[in-house]
Formats: structure tokens, sequence, C-alpha cells
């Protein structure tokens, strides 16, 4: 039986005024037949599902967010989320416009008894405009058969404002007390609380948007030998794109012809130029300096790595960290209970402490108004958005919210060697000839033999000689002896260059050398033999160079508290020489391709949480085994597609940087949460009246909702300075 191929879906939604609105939905979403998974992220509006196509489409879907009382958009609209913000700012100004002369009406009374009347329709106009959204919201939440932060709003102000309206007719008698300037002062109180966390979640979703702007929208494509200025969009893979000094890439592909230094630090956050020329690979959205470049497109529209990186970074931002589930559970029967606590704090004070009915009542009401889901909902999801955006400025991509959180809890890295911590790349380490041979003419007639081969090693040979300025000599009757090494003849003498068995094959003495060869093989190194005329001359040692940054990571590693170990296909003594080079704790070597995966299995039934790091195909299968698989940026697509993480910049020093940063992330998620339980611990029984036996100090209603609209500004706050805790990240 085939499984059915899901689809993705990531949308934005309007209209969620706090966590329970998100909870909502999402259970809405979920119980649509054909939708495997749905999550609604409140932070940035978003809702991310995977749904089976041939059972349900995008236009039900969006009905069914439609008859929640949600409005759902295709697409992010920045103008009109713009004009949103300036409408909540509006209202505000309306709202505080009519409120702030309620106050001396109601201390000074200018008009007498009449002024009251003045307040009921200043006091009005506020509760059935600008709190308008409350009672849409509630009813909505209440058609809903859920109960989210509008319906405490919506209570608080009507209980406010129809006691008092109540009072103004002489249903109380001719001293019952009005408070008209609560109610309006809750709505303007709350306005200005939404208007501010709808400022700090703008500046959490930034990055993404900055990432979005950089798309080029025009192209000059090489056609019949002219150029033609056409829409990116336009552009189809194998056309040639002239990319003029200063212009922005329009897609993904290879210089063919030019030279040229490309500003990628969009991709890697790099800030030096990186030189291009022909056959050198260029990516979409960085902007090239000052040469000429002519670009064959390779990948394009959703294809380029721009666009990988933004539906990554999308989906990152729109999944929820196992510790929001605490939050989601909490946040599900906070309402009802705050009713239930509202009522119990009335009931106690009018029936059992015998306070007057009034008294009561508004601090009832306070109770209702200072609490509020919405820090809960806003305090992870907030940090992941701050958090991901840090990893994206230095290269460093989070596929889900999930692994921002696992990656503090790794005990264990392992490391692919080759392309991973070494460059993959020989390099000449030693040159030892033998007695009566000078150093010089071991390198020259080795350079000789090796220009003709395309062996790694005869390469870092001839690379090697080039930095010294040793010009190759022309041989003749080249022999390449596949696997061991070249035989040719240079000047009339017969030249060996390759293997200690190639030489033995020829009858060629080393014992001269066999110390120095033992010695060589227990560091790692390979060598490269040399004999002339059957004799030899010495031999030549090259090692895999270590990548740049690979001790520094390995260093950082050991200081946060992992474990790191190396698993290598090469023979033992070559991978220990190494790890001992790089500080590594641990060496699995000679392991097969299709092994790794059970090295990764063996350190997880040891009870550890273990990290993965590779570049290669062969290190998909292991990528996807760990914990968390982190694969380098210029490795293959396969590893990159498995990887949890992808180091962007290719840096192995951001191994280390993605824990940290995966570490100061849960750390500010674990204070949001501390923050948002705590203000209601405390906040709640000191609008119940728990301080006016001991202090005389009640919480007045309206200085509750103040309250209430700073808890959730306060935790929104406290995930944008993440981004300056994380700059000792270097």
């Amino acid at each position: 039986m085939s499984v059915p191929a899901h689809q993705q879906l990531v949308f934005v939604v309007r209209g969620m005024h706090c966590a329970n609105c998100a909870q909502t939905l999402e259970k809405k979403l979920s119980s649509l037949p054909g939708v495997a998974s749905a999550r609604v992220n409140f932070a940035d509006e978003s809702a991310t599902l995977h749904f089976d196509p041939a059972q349900i489409d995008n236009i039900r879907i969006f009905a069914a967010v439609e008859s929640s009382g949600f409005r759902p958009l295709a697409v992010r609209d920045e103008a009109e989320e713009q004009r949103e913000a300036r409408r909540e700012l509006l209202w505000l100004i309306f709202a505080a416009t009519l409120s702030v002369p309620l106050m001396p009406l109601m201390w000074w009374m200018p008009f007498g008894h009449d002024a009251h009347w003045l307040e009921a329709l200043l006091a009005g106009i506020v509760q059935f405009t600008a709190g308008w959204t409350f009672y849409r919201g509630a009813f909505v939440s209440l058609r809903n058969r859920a109960a989210n932060m509008d319906v405490l709003v919506a209570l608080g102000i009507t209980a406010a404002y129809g006691y008092s309206l109540l009072a103004l007719c002489g249903l109380f008698g001719p001293d019952g007390e009005m408070f008209f300037e609560t109610s309006a002062m809750l709505v303007t109180f709350v306005r200005f609380g939404k208007w501010l966390e709808s400022r700090a979640r703008g500046k959490a979703g930034q990055a993404l948007r900055k990432l979005l702007a950089l798309q080029a929208d025009r192209a000059c494509l090489l056609v019949d030998g002219g150029e033609q200025e056409v829409p990116a969009s336009r552009v189809q893979v194998g056309d040639l794109v002239l990319i003029r000094p200063g212009d922005r890439i329009p897609v993904d592909g290879i210089v063919v012809e030019g030279a040229s230094a490309v500003d990628e630090a969009m991709v890697t956050g790099e800030p030096l130029p990186v030189a291009k020329a022909a056959g050198d690979p260029v990516t979409g959205a960085t902007v090239n300096g000052s040469g000429r470049l002519v670009v064959r497109a390779t990948r394009i529209g959703e294809e380029t790595l721009l666009s990988q990186i933004v539906r990554m970074v999308a989906a990152a931002q729109g999944d929820k960290a196992p510790i929001q589930r605490l939050a989601d559970r909490v946040a599900s029967w906070f309402v009802p209970t705050v009713v239930v606590l509202a009522l119990l704090t009335f009931t106690t004070w009018y029936w059992l402490a015998d306070k007057p009915f009034l008294f009561a009542f508004k601090l009832a009401i306070a109770v209702l108004v200072i609490a509020c889901p919405c820090a809960l909902g806003l305090a992870t999801p907030t940090a992941i958005m701050v958090g991901s955006a840090v990893g994206l400025s230095r290269g460093i991509l989070f596929k889900r919210a999930s692994v921002l959180e696992q990656v503090s809890r790794l005990q264990v890295v392992l490391f692919d060697k080759t392309g991973t911590l070494t460059s993959g790349l020989f390099a000449v380490t030693d040159i030892l000839p033998v007695h009566g041979v000078s150093a010089g003419e071991l390198l020259g007639t080795a350079v000789a033999a090796e220009q003709v081969s395309s062996h790694p090693l005869a390469k870092a040979i001839v690379a090697h000689a080039r930095t010294l300025d040793v010009v190759a000599s022309a041989v003749d009757d080249v022999e390449e002896i596949g696997g061991h090494g070249v035989r040719c003849t240079l000047d009339g003498m017969v030249v060996l260059a390759g293997s200690l068995r190639m030489l033995g094959d020829h009858g060629i003495e080393t014992s001269a050398l066999t110390a120095e060869l033992d010695r060589l093989a227990g560091e790692g190194k390979a060598t490269v033999l040399v004999a002339a005329n059957g004799r030899l001359l010495g031999a030549i040692a090259l090692a895999d160079t270590p990548k740049a940054g690979a001790v520094e990571a390995i260093r950082r590693l050991k200081r946060i508290g992992l474990r790191t170990v190396m698993v290598s296909g090469d023979r033992r003594p070559a991978a220990l020489a190494v790890a001992r080079t790089l500080g590594i704790d641990a060496v699995e070597a000679e392991v097969l391709p299709a092994d790794k995966q059970v090295i990764v299995r063996n350190y997880q039934q040891q009870g550890c949480c273990v990290g993965m790091v590779g570049d290669g195909i062969n290190d998909a299968p292991a990528l996807a085994r760990a914990d968390i698989g982190i694969a380098i940026g210029s490795g293959t697509d396969v590893a990159k597609e498995t990887g949890d993480i992808i180091l962007v910049r290719s840096d192995v020093v951001d191994v280390a940087r993605a824990i940290e940063i995966g570490e100061l992330t849960l750390d500010r998620i674990r204070q949001n949460l501390f923050w948002a339980f705590i203000y209601n611990i405390i906040g709640i029984p000191v609008a119940a009246g728990l301080l006016y036996p001991i202090f005389g100090v009640i919480l007045k209603p309206e200085f509750a909702g103040l309250a209430m609209a700073f808890s959730s500004v306060s935790v929104v706050s406290n995930s944008l300075l993440l981004k300056w805790s994380t700059r000792r990240v270097a």
C-alpha cells in the first residue's frame, strides 16, 4: 500500500489576538480530513500544514480558516502590515484622546451631575469603537468553543461600563459610584500594549523579510550575441546572464566568462568579497564587484539557494519547539481558570469578607484583565524567531525550531574526516633526501616526473614546487603505473616516482629510509619515493591538511563540555595522527561508508545525545540517524537535505557556534516562560486583593490592564535582547 505524498502549505493568518486563538485554529486545521499536521505560530502570524492533496486543497483549507473567524493570506504583504500597524496606532491615539479627559471630569465635576452623562458618552464611544475588536474576538473565540484573551478583556470592560451606566440611571440609589474611566482606560492600555507588541514582533521577523528583499527582480540575458533586459522570473536553466559591475546576481549559476570579486555576505556572513573566475559557482542575490561576468543559470526561482534558505528559516520559525508544549497546555485552560478566580475573588470579598459590592466588583474586574495568555504564547516562538535570525546572519541555518532547543542537549559530536575536518587536499610536509642528494635535486626530479600525473599526491608535489619557484624539466617516455606511480626518462635517466612497492618491484634498495618511512606511516602521512637510474634519491611526505578553524572548533566544543569523535575510513595510524593534531578525544577508524550510521547508533545506545557533522553522500545516513545532523554547506545536496543544521560558510567552527546559539536561545525561552508564569502567579493574587489586608493596597482595573499589556511586551523585548547576547558567539 503506497503512502500518500504530502504537500506543505505555509500561509499568513490575520486576526489572531492571543496564543489561544492560535491554538484554537491549530486544532481546527488538524481536524480537517487529509491534514497530516498543522502548526499555527502566533508570533509571526503564520500557519504551516502538511496535507494529502487528494483529500483536501488550498481553497478548502482557507475556507476553514475563514469559518473560524480568521483571515488567511497566501503571501505576506509588508505594505499591508505597515498599514495595519498604522491603524493600531491611530486607534490608540483615538482611544487616548477620548479617555484622557475622563479623569479630570471624574475628579472635578465641572458640570455637576451632568458631567457623568458626558463621561458615559466619551467612554461609550471608546468602548464600542476602539474596544469593538475585543467583542468581535471574544465572539469568534466562543463560537469556536474556546476562550481567549479577548473574552477576559470584553468581560472586564463590559462589567466596568455596564455597572457605571446602571449606576448613572439610578439603579443603585442616588449615591451609586460610577467609574467610566476604568473601561475607557482599559481599552486604551490594552490597545497600547497591542501596538507595542506588534512593533516588537515585527522586529523579530525582520531577518526573513530582509532576505526576501535581496532577490533581484531584473536580469540581462545574452541572446544571439545581444543583450536583453527581462524580469528575473523569465530566466531559464541554461540561459547566459550578463552580470555588470555592481549588479545583484539574479540566479544561481556557473561563471563561463570574466573575473570579479563577489560580495557573498548575505549568504556566508563573511565581509570580504570572494574572487570568481570561469568555472566558479555564484549564488543568486549576492552582489558583483568591479568585474564583468557571464553566468550560465543552473538554478532559478524556488530552486535558488536564497529561496531554499528562506523556506528553511520560515519553516524553523513556524515550527514548535518541544518546550512550547507546556505553554500550549497551560494556555488551553488558562482563560476558564481566570474567570473562575475572578468569581471567587468577588465571592470572597463580598460574601465572606463583607466588603462593599463595588470593592469586590472592581477586584474581580482587575483579576480578569491582568491575566493574559499572550505572554505564554509569545515566550517560545519569538525567541525561536530571533535565534534563527541570529544564526542566519552568521551563515548557520536551523531547519526546525526543535533543532534550536535540542542542539543544546548534545553530548557527543561525531565528525567525518575528509572534507569536514580536513580539506581533502594533500600538502607536502617533509622532504627527505638520502645521503649525498640535496633537497633541491630530490624535489626537482620528483616534480619533473609528477607534472604529467593527475594523482592528488602528484598535484600536491607540483603545487609545492611552484611555491618554491622550482621549474619542472621536460621528460620523455612517460608511463603511469596505475595506483603506484610514474616511470619516465629525464635527461637520459630512468626516473621512478611512486610507492614503496613500485620501487621494490623495480629492484630499488630503500633500506636507507626504512626508519623514516615507519615514522611517517605512524604519523599517518603518505609518501612518494623517488629514484633515478636504479638509485634511491629520497622520499617526499604528504598529509591531508586540516581545515582552517578545525583546531579552534574542537577546542570550543571541549570547552562547552562535549566529547568529540572522528569517524574515518582511513587506516588507524593515519586517523590517529589527524586526531592528535586536532585534539579530538576518540577515533573510529577504518569505517566503511555504510557503517557510519552504525557508529551513531552505538553512541546513542550508550545513552548519549549525538550530533553528526558531515559533507558527503556517504554521510547522509549517519546525518539522518543522529539526534542532530550538521551538514557542511559546501557538501553534497543530499547531505544538506538530510542535515538539521546547514553551515553555509562551510566553517567547521560554526558547529560550536550553532550549539552556543542554541543554548542561548533555550536560555531565553526559559527566561520568557519563567517571567510569563511568575507574572501571573504574582499578578493575579495582587489583583485579587492579596495585599489589601496587610498594606491596604488594591490594584485598580485600569492599571491591571496596563500591567497585562506590558507582560507581553516584556517577553518579546527579552527575546529581542538575544541579539545582544549572541554577540559573544564570535
